[in-house]
């Protein structure tokens, strides 16, 4: 794979920090624990923590530095987490993966709906029945909007597992944190 951008801002440690707390709550309490997808993975903040949480996890991001950085903090700390380079867009969804994490992926920009939509869409697709789909989103009434519609739009039936807000201080923001459990096709 070529160079990517936050290649450069990964050589400089954790480059997004910790966790948001509504995650990591989320996460913690959850049970059963299983095998999550964590797709745009970066460093593993996520993908680390989920397993210091007791989950077997994949991550997955584009950057090599960052993929590179999550498997040896995976080794050094005796976790079932394996990081993969890859394109997100393209990644399909493992048989047996359980949760597919989406945490600050989305964004639906002007320029991006489609390409995100098309994303969302297949995952909601591949997901196995009783698999959950978790995204966590920067607030907004518009994106949150165009995130339940393709959910909705969507040919299965769908649990809501948790909706919240999570204030998250290290960006003076508050994230949309939704997880959902796929149950059958209409």
């Amino acid at each position: 794979m070529k160079k990517v951008a936050y290649d450069d801002y990964y050589l400089d440690g954790n480059y997004f920090g910790n966790p948001y707390p509504g995650l990591v709550d989320f996460f913690r309490h959850y049970e059963p624990k299983g095998i999550v997808l964590d797709l745009g993975c970066g460093q593993g903040r996520d993908t680390l923590l989920l397993g210091e949480l007791g989950y077997k996890v994949i991550g997955v991001d584009h950057s090599i530095v960052g993929i590179k950085q999550l498997n040896q903090e995976a080794i050094d700390r005796n976790l079932d987490v394996e990081g993969v380079v890859g394109d997100v867009y393209e990644y399909q969804l493992p048989n047996e993966v359980d949760i597919v994490l989406l945490d600050s992926m989305l964004h639906f920009y002007k320029r991006d709906v489609e390409k995100e939509t098309e994303l969302v869409k297949r995952i909601l697709a591949q997901l196995k029945e009783n698999g959950m789909f978790v995204n966590c989103i920067l607030k907004g009434v518009k994106r949150e909007k165009v995130l339940k519609q393709i959910i909705k739009e969507s040919p299965y039936e769908w649990e809501i597992v948790t909706e919240v807000y999570t204030e998250y201080s290290e960006a003076n923001a508050e994230f949309h944190l939704l997880a959902i459990k796929k149950k059958k096709a209409h």
